[in-house]
């Protein structure tokens, strides 16, 4: 089976950093196949025939050891990835697009009831299985919304891995499917 395994907070403004081609030979390394990168912000891709839990486990003990400022990732399969259930204005033309991405281990209910009580401003959300969709309408609305205002300072926020568009478009090149556009 092929995965994707997200990281957050890698890589940025010279903190955190993670060498891709270093960290595509140590995953190799623990047994894992066609592993693969994707920019230098932790998109790692992979083919295993272990079960789920077995991988997260590795991963954690792995991160633990190599990377401890690894403290959580998303991790889903591409059969996972590929039914997902998109919202219809996914296809839209909107200013800007994310996924926010559900980590191991996070409490998703509580991250919903946050994002449920936060004032939408010329913005749409949608919660599916690996994360949430967050659309901008308009670019000059955008420092008006709560996903630039609010996100932040949410409690969750540091057990989230947020994906742009384009880049949620390649995730499904990487995970060997059909365009997710």
């Amino acid at each position: 089976m092929r995965y994707a395994l997200l990281l957050r907070g890698i890589n940025v403004g010279g903190k955190n950093k993670i060498v891709m081609a270093e960290l595509v030979r140590q995953v190799e390394e623990l047994a894992y196949t066609q592993v693969e990168t994707y920019i230098n912000s932790g998109n790692l891709f992979f083919t295993s025939d272990r079960p789920e839990d077995e991988i997260i486990a590795d991963f954690k003990a792995f991160f633990a050891k190599n990377y401890p400022f690894v403290v959580t990732f998303s991790i889903f399969s591409a059969k996972d990835f590929a039914s997902e259930n998109l919202p219809d204005w996914w296809t839209e033309d909107l200013a800007r697009k994310d996924v926010l991405f559900y980590t191991v281990d996070l409490d998703k209910e509580l991250v919903r009831k946050a994002i449920e009580s936060l004032e939408l401003i010329d913005e749409i959300i949608h919660f599916g299985s690996l994360g949430i969709y967050w659309g901008k309408y308009e670019e000059k609305t955008f420092l008006k919304t709560a996903y630039h205002k609010a996100l932040l300072k949410q409690p969750f926020y540091k057990a989230i891995t947020i994906r742009n568009h384009k880049t949620y478009a390649k995730l499904a090149d990487f995970l060997d499917l059909p365009d997710q556009d």
